[in-house]
């Protein structure tokens, strides 16, 4: 997990804003702004354009789950038509590993009674992000990675990737069936999950199969309920090897995958294609941001996409880019994904660190933005929102009230949004879920404006 380093010695230590990774991978001016903006809040963000919150924003209230187990990785969060509300994580406790699955019925209703997802043979990757979720009505699917039964210490992130499907609301789930059709003990991970209103499922991985440095960015699909998967499609290569994928599909059918894709230099820059017949193929990538951000290691930070009914295509994402000072970016396109807005940054605050942006749009083009923000003491949850289709943003505003990570924001067709995030605790961890009711739109974003 990711976290703060206390400052001392004379500022020998500093933040360590990557998982699994030390500061000294990170390029000595990026720490330097690190240590700057945490100790003395110099860091210069601004956002775009920020709008007062509207009146009619309406919070459910939190609901808590516990968890006294030893370690949690997630949460993942839906929330279907009729709003029933749908989590996904998985934990560790006495040395067993388990994906898990939980429902509550209503909004702010108590979570049922959590269903184990994988069976007790079948051992959970622990190194990615949570369980990918999609819910539809009874039917609940969960991807995730399999620790491979032959991984070796010269492959120790060898994986499968497993899809369960659940008919019964999440009550019992059947066996899981394997995604990758490469039989290979490499990596299939970080993986991302979609249906789209003609029932497809679609699913998008980080892929080690061709044996290069940096593996390539994979998609199937499941045309079936899934029950079976098609053959996997390479997307592209040349892939960041742990920054997760993300897919999403518009209302005219084009499905869009984001990663962060590695160019010369070591530039990271976060990328999107897509896939106008339905997801069997993609074109080429097109750059969002135009970031210019080298780092000679893996963030461990994926993009987030939605697309309204009117077609535009909503992306965030993290960067530290030339300046090397971290922020939330958000852009959009109306042309199907073959060019972008100018990036607008998200983050105001002058004294944390902005991580994680997940994003949610609902079909009238509302949106919300949660990030954690990390400072030298505690990591909060804020999240940003917008009624006017992008042009405007709220202030961040502070959800969590102990420290706090892993947010991820989910909606319905109707509006309702689902927001969720794991908070410490003593002798184990919480899952905090809240409901948000947006506004409606104003008559400009109505419009199309």
């Amino acid at each position: 997990m990711y976290g703060l380093a206390s400052v001392a010695d004379g500022g020998k230590t500093m933040l360590q804003s990557m998982r699994g990774l030390r500061t000294s991978l990170m390029p000595r001016r990026a720490k330097q702004a690190l240590c700057a903006g945490l100790l003395f809040g110099l860091l210069p963000t601004m956002p775009t354009a920020l709008a007062e919150s509207p009146a009619g924003m309406q919070f459910g209230p939190k609901v808590t789950t516990e968890h006294k187990v030893k370690s949690l990785v997630g949460p993942s969060v839906q929330i279907d038509e009729a709003g029933a509300l749908s989590l996904a994580w998985m934990e560790e406790n006495k040395e067993v590993r388990s994906v898990m699955y939980a429902r509550s019925p209503e909004p702010g209703g108590p979570m049922g009674a959590p269903v184990r997802i994988n069976r007790a043979e079948d051992i959970p990757y622990w190194r990615q992000e949570a369980p990918a979720l999609v819910v539809q009505g009874e039917d609940v699917f969960v991807t995730w990675g399999l620790a491979h039964p032959k991984a070796t210490p010269e492959q120790p992130f060898a994986t499968e990737l497993r899809l369960s499907h659940s008919k019964d609301g999440g009550r019992t789930f059947q066996p899981s069936i394997v995604v990758n059709d490469d039989p290979g003990v490499i990596q299939h991970t970080f993986d991302a999950l979609h249906r789209d209103s003609e029932g497809r499922l679609h699913v998008s991985w980080i892929d080690g199969r061709e044996g290069k440095k940096d593996p390539g960015t994979y998609v199937a699909r499941s045309l079936d309920q899934g029950q079976t998967i098609t053959k996997n499609a390479k997307v592209d290569e040349g892939t960041c090897v742990c920054c997760r994928t993300a897919i999403t599909s518009g209302p005219d059918g084009t499905v869009y995958v984001a990663w962060r894709k590695i160019f010369e230099g070591n530039v990271r820059e976060t990328v999107v294609a897509r896939s106008t017949d339905h997801g069997e193929t993609f074109g080429p990538s097109v750059i969002v941001g135009h970031d210019k951000w080298v780092f000679p290691a893996c963030p461990h930070r994926p993009a987030s996409m939605g697309v309204d009914r009117q077609g535009r295509l909503y992306i965030v994402w993290y960067t530290e880019g030339t300046d090397e000072i971290p922020a939330v970016y958000l852009a959009f396109s109306d042309d199907r994904g073959q060019t972008f807005s100018p990036k607008q940054q998200l983050n105001v605050s002058r004294n944390t660190f902005p991580d994680h942006p997940q994003i949610a749009v609902d079909p009238d083009g509302r949106l919300v933005v949660i990030w954690e923000e990390q400072g030298p003491v505690k990591r909060d949850v804020v999240m940003s929102a917008s009624t006017d289709r992008g042009a405007t943003f709220t202030a961040p505003q502070k959800l969590n009230e102990r420290k706090s990570q892993t947010p991820v924001v989910a909606v319905n067709r109707h509006g309702l949004f689902a927001m969720a995030w794991m908070e410490h605790g003593m002798p184990g961890h919480k899952i905090v879920l809240q409901t948000l009711r947006m506004p409606s739109v104003t008559a400009a974003a109505a419009a199309g404006q």
